[in-house]
């Protein structure tokens, strides 16, 4: 008795996709246990995710008040030279209109 081609075509995309399952889960495994060996060799176990991600999240607000005090400091200095300038076009135009 002859199988008909659609017959053995599910069969065979059937046995394809169990088989990619098996190794797609394979894969997550090997991954899961090698990010957990690397985080585990800096010292980060996995009962300490929740203090990893606070200290990440306070290393990122320290990021970034930096970046904004050097973004005022900046605004600063010029604001600074600009006033100098200014002052002294200002002593410079009052001498010459003085004399």
């Amino acid at each position: 008795m002859k199988m008909p081609d659609d017959e053995i075509r599910a069969i065979v995309a059937e046995t394809l996709a169990e088989q990619h399952k098996l190794q797609q889960d394979s894969v997550d495994a090997i991954v899961l246990k090698a990010v957990a060996s690397v985080l585990a060799s800096f010292g980060i176990e996995d009962d300490d995710r929740k203090e990893v991600r606070a200290d990440f999240q306070h290393l990122r607000r320290w990021r970034k008040s930096v970046e904004q005090a050097l973004s005022y400091t900046f605004k600063a200095v010029i604001t600074v030279i600009a006033t100098g300038l200014m002052g002294a076009v200002w002593l410079g135009v009052k001498v010459v209109l003085s004399k």
